[in-house]
């Protein structure tokens, strides 16, 4: 089995196969490379519906340059359980890309996948700019963009410094928030509908966009509440999260 990094010609090929909509496996099988490989590779370049054969291949390459030009003593810290730091970094780097891709701004993304790979789920706001080599303006404008988002909360610690923390809640929490926006827009919408008139073709396109996000919204908080539980339940076994996802899921 080929080791080494993947080459511009492989990366194409998984660009071919995610398009054709192979499975990881199948696509590790004719790379003749592990599945894992495939996997990391696709997610820490913006994941299945994102990935670019050219873009993945640059951004590899200024990673290695970046690795190549650090300062000796500036490695990355031990990680904690025995993790394999390079693994962790990478896999930061692909949340990172994740989320961004979803629209989220670049910094707030990184500040999440920082604290999200957090065995503690919190961090200060040096600690985050000392993690992320970036700037305390950095962190504060992302702090405060995740906040408006509902994907991070404060509190105080004992030394009475302010955390920012993700737990279980904070995807529940999001959901209500991204429901509450959108009930706002059916608000808006409606008021349209009053202002040109019910039955003009403005108004007749403003009126079906509120009942369809009003059915959007309503569905969100229904299928928030239903699913709660599972954000505070302990997964059965180890083994379901090391299960091969396909491009879709």
């Amino acid at each position: 089995m080929p080791g080494g990094r993947l080459t511009q010609q492989e990366r194409q090929q998984i660009a071919v196969g995610l398009a054709d909509g192979l499975a990881y496996a199948e696509i590790a099988r004719r790379l003749d490379r592990p599945t894992s490989t495939i996997t990391r590779e696709v997610m820490r370049n913006g994941g299945p519906t994102v990935y670019r054969a050219d873009l993945a291949h640059r951004a590899t390459e200024r990673r290695a340059h970046r690795r190549q030009s650090v300062p000796r003593g500036s490695e990355a810290a031990p990680q904690a359980h025995g993790r394999d730091a390079e693994a962790v970094r990478e896999y930061e780097e692909a949340f990172t890309n994740v989320v961004t891709a979803t629209g989220a701004p670049k910094m707030m993304s990184r500040v999440l996948a920082c604290l999200f790979t957090t065995d503690s789920g919190s961090l200060t706001a040096s600690e985050l700019a000392q993690r992320l080599q970036v700037s305390p303006a950095s962190v504060s404008k992302a702090i405060t963009f995740l906040e408006s988002q509902g994907l991070i909360r404060r509190e105080r610690d004992e030394r009475r410094r302010e955390r920012y923390v993700v737990d279980a809640d904070v995807w529940y929490q999001s959901m209500l928030a991204s429901a509450r926006g959108i009930a706002q827009l059916v608000d808006t919408a409606r008021q349209g509908v009053d202002v040109l008139g019910p039955g003009t073709p403005a108004a007749t396109r403003l009126e079906n966009v509120a009942r369809f996000l009003d059915f959007v919204a309503e569905s969100t908080i229904r299928a928030a509440n239903q699913a709660r539980d599972i954000l505070h339940t302990k997964p059965a076994t180890a083994t379901a999260s090391t299960a091969t996802p396909s491009p879709d899921h």
